[in-house]
């Protein structure tokens, strides 16, 4: 042990590896997850007396939490309008929920900050609150060196046992008891949904793929069509059919609009099924693939950018760019921050969106002129990270006073609302400050993860006293401020905002941040329609719960 307090970067990794080997581990649909597991190992080590230089922390923590707001930023911005009003409603309640009952604790067990601030953080599952209420107790003025450096602890330990029985109970209620609860089976319910609003189109389970796919290309030889222009063709089709090549004998032929058919020519089209199968009946009968005539339908990730386009439905979208039927071009995936949506007719597209299109090369340029900006996310642009994170600590030091009540978001708040801006504004116009998704989530994990670890070497030898004194409390508290506020939003929004069920249920993981309520919502639902509620909620909730670190210390410490 003598050799790690010697070299604080092998504690740091040490609690790293073994923290996320001790996350993997499986209890039944539960696993604590990497972070959880990091603070355990890093709490036992801690008593040990190996510490680490808060530094590092700080530049970590802001690291993580200038990510996160960057990764949430389009979506908290493209959500602050009416038709997700209903889902603001959902984080609200949390936001009020979570506050009172830990406030409510405090003065009723007389429970100094950090015990309150680590229940708040463990219990609402979201480990950002971590770093925001530790920051905000280390600037209380009427706090001795000793007194912070305990209670910050003491946030650690709090949050530690309430995290384990929150992350238990939001995993169980949402995906096990909530559908029972509604009277719902989850995967058929979800099923039901998707086909609806994929116009009664069956979806399809997490293990299948189309065996017929929409978008196809075929050959034909020209027995029919002989004499006919291609654009007299492609219009007889009713869209959604292009020719993209056309063989005469031995000769490639540029398929212009004007260029006649004659007999015996080899036509490749590429489109929408239906109407490729029509097409034979116009030109021919269907060929083998032809050397020259095997061009493959091409493929872009479009950010949407196009302001018109947000909040439109994918129907409505390809309703006013007439371009997707005619040229043949078809939205495949839909991906929001790290999660993939349905393409399918009723989902809305926001800025920051990632849309896959697949289809004939031409049609598909134009459209992505029209609509978006191909992504360039290939490498960091560290001048824009950099710069982010200044304007980030620098907000951080702004102080405002309510009252007696000192209030400052400190680096923490700053940077997340720094990196929610950031983000946004890329994601307008995706040709600068790129941020690759893969990137900004390792920084995240690795900023976070490294916080908790100098975080739990520090709380250490404060862990096992604060537990000997609310054992019985931290449990109580964790299933507590999980089983309200969700029990609360699932009435409200069962009977008052009528939110459809299988949504309902993805919203509430969402409010509480959690990302392995979701997986296991995911998993039992066999569809990710529950996603489309829960990316709402967490854009908001990542971005509100953070501050409600600061806000607890503030009037608890005034």
């Amino acid at each position: 042990m003598g050799v790690v307090r010697d070299h604080p970067e092998l504690a740091l990794f040490l609690c790293l590896s073994l923290g996320y080997l001790v996350g993997k581990i499986h209890v039944g649909p539960i696993t604590l997850g990497g972070i959880c597991g990091t603070l355990i190992v890093s709490l036992l080590i801690g008593t040990r007396h190996v510490s680490v230089n808060e530094d590092v922390k700080t530049v970590f923590f802001a690291l993580f939490i200038f990510s996160l707001g960057y990764l949430a930023g389009p979506q908290f911005f493209a959500n602050l309008n009416r038709k997700s009003l209903r889902f603001f409603a959902l984080c609200l309640i949390e936001l009020v929920c979570v506050l009172g009952i830990a406030f409510g604790l405090a003065k009723a067990f007389d429970l100094d900050v950090g015990t309150a601030s680590g229940i708040l953080a463990g219990a609402a599952t979201e480990s950002a609150v971590v770093g925001t209420a530790t920051e905000a107790i280390g600037k209380l003025d009427d706090l001795t060196a000793a007194q912070i450096t305990q209670y910050q602890g003491h946030v650690a330990t709090a949050y530690t046992v309430c995290y384990l029985f929150g992350l238990i109970t939001i995993v169980l209620y949402t995906s096990q008891i909530m559908p029972i609860l509604l009277r719902i089976n989850l995967a058929d319910a979800s099923r039901e949904l998707w086909e609806k609003m994929r116009g009664g189109v069956r979806g399809l389970e997490s293990d299948e793929r189309e065996a017929l796919p929409g978008t196809v290309g075929r050959t034909f030889l020209v027995t029919v069509a002989d004499g006919r222009r291609i654009g007299e063709l492609e219009a007889s089709l009713g869209g959604g059919v292009t020719v993209e090549g056309v063989k005469r004998g031995s000769v490639l032929l540029d398929p212009s609009p004007g260029l006649e058919l004659t007999l015996s020519d080899l036509v490749q089209l590429v489109g929408r099924r239906r109407g490729i199968i029509a097409a034979g009946r116009a030109i021919g009968p269907e060929t083998p693939a032809v050397p020259g005539l095997d061009t493959p339908l091409a493929t872009r990730q479009v950010a949407v950018t196009e302001k018109a386009t947000a909040g439109s439905t994918i129907a409505e979208l390809e309703r006013d760019h007439p371009e997707f039927r005619r040229d043949g071009v078809y939205i495949t995936d839909v991906l929001r921050n790290d999660q993939h949506l349905p393409a399918s007719a009723e989902t809305q597209v926001e800025r920051g969106d990632v849309l896959t299109l697949v289809g004939a090369r031409a049609g598909l340029n134009k459209l992505v002129a029209k609509i978006g900006a191909v992504v360039k996310n290939d490498a960091t642009d560290f001048v824009y990270l950099g710069l982010g994170i200044v304007v980030g600590s620098l907000i951080g030091q702004i102080v405002v006073r309510i009252g007696d009540i000192p209030l400052s978001l400190g680096t923490g708040g700053g940077c997340l609302v720094s990196g929610l801006l950031f983000g946004w504004f890329r994601s307008r116009r995706q040709t600068f400050g790129a941020f690759p998704p893969q990137a900004a989530n390792t920084l995240k994990d690795l900023g976070l993860a490294i916080f908790i670890a100098c975080t739990g070497l520090t709380a250490g030898p404060q862990a096992w006293p604060l537990l000997k004194e609310y054992g019985a409390l931290l449990p109580f508290a964790g299933i507590a401020m999980v089983l309200i506020p969700a029990t609360v939003s699932l009435i409200v929004g069962l009977t008052v905002l009528k939110i459809e069920k299988p949504l309902l249920i993805g919203a509430i993981a969402g409010q509480q941040c959690s990302t392995p309520a979701i997986t296991s919502i995911t998993q039992v639902a066999q569809s990710s329609v529950p996603l489309l509620g829960y990316t709402i909620t967490y854009a908001l909730s990542n971005f509100l719960l953070p501050l409600t670190g600061p806000i607890l210390v503030g009037v608890l410490g005034a």
